[in-house]
């Protein structure tokens, strides 16, 4: 697979506004939600930096609330390797796992250290985009976690087509799921997007997409003042899908029946998705969905699947 979407210069952004390299904070001093997004929380993830290298290109400021822009993973980033693109999805720990209040408390590494700079900003925030993209080509998946006022988030913003309810990672807990965010009896909501393949320029389009949705779904700036390109076309519905199981590699050994490419559809339950150590991985049940099948990160304890039903 080719990476085509180029690599952002962010010397000017990295330096933020805030005195948190990388963080920029715009307060319209006027009463209303504190939105995040957030983007290169893995530093192969360029789609996500050139959105808000673009939103803060424009100029474009809240009209009410606070608004919260991040470049997380500086580090990651930095060491991007167009040849070597998943190197530099972190330095020495995924960043997306470390939310876990022990964890943060320890900087023992520089994922945690650079975590710990980021916490006061996500504790501010009654709202977080977390802008992604997937080791595979693939259609864009907005994962809202299970909690009902994300469900209900990701079908007001209207895209993208496919909404994906999903739990946390065995080994460790996202910004999207952390303190207030995963808070049951809580108001505050997040979302992660998944814009397609990291090196593909659509990835772009969607997450620059996802930034104008929300900034207008928050009332932070309405949408007349909005480029109209920052919008892609509307999907005639939206598909959500519930994720009810994570296949995870127990070895190397694992290997896929065919070239899934996500979201296919397993009719009949039984049908084998690939095999793990010999043993075939099927369907747990009729109309099974494949959600981001990838053996590009295999090592024993990564998920290489999940598994999902219409919700």
């Amino acid at each position: 697979m080719s990476f085509d979407l180029p690599y952002p210069d962010l010397t000017q952004e990295r330096q933020g506004n805030t005195g948190t390299p990388g963080v920029w904070c715009f307060d319209s001093g006027a009463p209303g939600p504190t939105l995040m997004i957030t983007s290169l929380i893995h530093g192969n993830e360029l789609c996500g930096a050139w959105a808000l290298k673009d939103l803060l290109a424009s100029g474009l400021r809240p009209q009410k609330g606070v608004l919260i822009l991040a470049f997380c993973n500086l580090e990651g980033y930095d060491r991007f390797d167009v040849q070597h693109p998943d190197a530099s999805r972190y330095v020495d720990e995924d960043l997306n796992r470390v939310w876990l209040d022990e964890r943060l408390a320890s900087a023992s590494n520089q994922e945690r250290g650079r975590a710990a700079q980021l916490l006061p900003w996500v504790k501010q925030a009654d709202a977080l985009l977390d802008l992604h993209s997937m080791h595979e080509p693939g259609k864009p998946l907005l994962l809202t976690g299970v909690l009902p006022r994300n469900i209900e988030l990701a079908r007001s913003l209207g895209a993208p087509e496919h909404v994906i309810v999903d739990v946390g990672h065995k080994d460790g807990v996202r910004m999207r799921d952390y303190g207030r965010f995963g808070d049951p009896n809580g108001d505050a909501c997040a979302l992660l997007i998944e814009c397609g393949y990291h090196g593909d320029p659509a990835s772009r389009l969607v997450a620059l997409d996802m930034v104008a949705r929300m900034l207008c779904d928050y009332e932070l700036v309405a949408a007349d003042k909005i480029p109209s390109g920052w919008f892609q076309p509307q999907p005639t519905a939206q598909r959500v899908l519930e994720v009810t199981e994570a296949i995870v590699a127990p070895s190397l050994d694992v290997r896929f029946a065919h070239d899934w490419q996500g979201l296919e559809t397993l009719v009949k339950k039984g049908d084998v998705i690939g095999w793990a150590d010999g043993q075939p991985i099927t369907s747990p049940y009729n109309n099974c969905t494949l959600i981001m099948p990838s053996l590009r990160q295999l090592r024993p304890g990564v998920t290489v699947v999940r598994l999902a039903k219409d919700y």
